[in-house]
């Protein structure tokens, strides 16, 4: 049943926002609220929905929740019932508390800055709310000037509540691509390593085989004539291409089998991958006995196909390495907070945690290389880097040209992010930074990126961050102060 006007004005002195104000005042209030009650999980307004109203909650309670990445995340909720929280020592980093008042009212944010709600008010249970449309809002704050006093806290606490938790967000956004991009990463060179170390482990035995046998048949002479060749292979190799490569494969196979060695196409590919080209074998033949030939040649086989396995390893090994190096850089795991940064690390890094969304986008840097160190707080940094490259590849739908570049300008490093994207709307560009303000689609984005990245550069680092755009060509540039 709706309430009379009494009643609500005894409703709204009850409310903190409202505590102080004239009979004269909350009679007004009452009269200029348009009731509104609510049955439970009904949608009080939608994410993104055009902003028309601030309401002030009276009975049960409201859930405001947010789509993001394709999953609902709920955001905060109100309670009409709400009590003061028992004061507690703070954490660094922890989000404040909530103020009872913050529980009391929402939509001033939209109602001040303009646009659409930034989340998704849904009833739990009965709820009754008095709504006032904005010209009625901006009405009450010159009406009753007392209720700044307690609007203007709960909005600074709402916004830097959101912070916080986007923060988290990124944060396990930023684990979940170093996860995706290490499983990605290592999925090749680790399936490398395995494959190399087992057909490593078969050559091994197999070389030991060939060598007793070459060893029981081989004069001092031939032997030392074998290793010779097999030196000159080993120092020498020539860098045949793929073409020639074949040729001489399918000539030297040929020779063998006509010396009756078995297996001579593998045989031949391993002598021919090891460096051994038909005319050094011709040469070889015609200085050992014929009997002793397919010995040598099966041990010089052998060894040249376990030695290449053994720099196979080694490169798939340091590719790992330098993947756990890459990892180390982006995180920071073992690093000092704020220490001298070398910015093309993180940015190398960076691109190589997102190398699996990077698949069809072609990456080219511009790095200067006279970049001096910039005393930063790298972690920080890399996630201003993430977020900008990730809005990029956005922008070109997963497919462009991606330009990273480094110079020094002044007394400022500057880094440079530029995509050939869609572009960014002229009448965007001014509101890119503000809190909750996005261009992606609803549930695509939290509207906090771009405001967190600009407080990184220019609270942290006391740098800048500015963006140019037309279609085809968007460019975000970072400027950091090398002293």
């Amino acid at each position: 049943m709706p309430r009379t006007s009494a009643e609500a004005a005894d409703a709204l002195r009850r409310i903190e926002l409202f505590a102080g104000l004239a009979e004269e005042e909350l009679g007004w209030l009452a009269g200029a609220g348009k009731p509104v009650s609510l049955a439970d999980g009904e949608v009080l307004f939608e994410d993104g929905q055009r902003a028309e109203h601030f309401y002030v909650l009276l009975a049960g309670e409201l859930l405001i929740s947010k789509l993001i990445g394709g999953r609902t995340e709920v955001v905060a909720r109100h309670s009409a019932d709400a009590v003061a929280a028992v004061p507690s020592a703070a954490t660094p980093g922890a989000e404040p508390e909530k103020p009872v008042a913050a529980h009391q009212f929402t939509g001033e944010l939209p109602m001040l800055a303009g646009g659409g709600y930034v989340a998704r008010g849904t009833a739990v249970g009965a709820t009754e709310l008095l709504a006032y449309d904005q010209e009625t809002f901006l009405e009450m704050i010159v009406r009753c000037p007392r209720v700044c006093r307690v609007l203007l806290p709960v909005l600074a606490w709402r916004i830097r509540s959101y912070e916080l938790q986007a923060g988290r967000r990124a944060l396990l956004d930023g684990l979940g691509v170093l996860a995706a991009g290490l499983a990605h990463e290592l999925n090749n060179p680790t399936a490398a390593l395995v494959q190399a170390a087992r057909e490593l482990g078969e050559s091994v035995r197999e070389l030991a085989v060939s060598a007793v046998r070459w060893g029981r048949l081989a004069t001092d002479d031939e032997d030392a004539r074998l290793g010779q060749l097999a030196e000159r292979a080993r120092t020498g190799q020539r860098p045949f291409g793929s073409f020639d490569a074949y040729r001489m494969t399918d000539a030297l196979a040929e020779v063998l089998a006509a010396q009756g060695i078995p297996e001579a196409d593998e045989t031949a590919s391993a002598l021919v991958e090891g460096g051994v080209c038909p005319g050094d074998l011709d040469r070889f033949a015609d200085q050992v006995r014929t009997t002793v030939l397919p010995a040598a040649v099966e041990w010089l086989a052998q060894g040249l196909r376990a030695e290449a396995l053994v720099a196979d390893v080694a490169e798939t090994s340091g590719r790992i390495s330098m993947l756990v190096r890459d990892t180390k850089a982006y995180s920071n795991l073992d690093r000092a907070p704020e220490r001298a940064v070398d910015l093309t690390e993180g940015l190398d890094a960076t691109l190589s945690m997102y190398a699996a969304r990077l698949g069809n986008v072609q990456v080219r840097r511009d790095y200067a290389p006279d970049l001096p160190p910039v005393a930063a707080y790298p972690s920080e940094l890399n996630q201003v880097w993430s977020n900008l490259i990730d809005n990029a590849v956005d922008a070109m739908d997963g497919a462009g040209v991606l330009r990273i570049g480094t110079r020094r300008s002044g007394r400022y490093a500057v880094v440079e992010i530029r995509d050939d994207g869609r572009g960014i709307p002229a009448d965007a560009i001014g509101m890119l930074f503000q809190p909750f303000f996005t261009t992606k689609d609803i549930g695509k984005g939290t509207g906090l990126g771009l405001h967190l990245s600009h407080g990184i550069v220019t609270t942290r680092h006391r740098g800048t961050i500015s963006v140019t755009s037309v279609p085809g060509d968007t460019c975000f540039t970072v400027r950091l102060p090398v002293e």
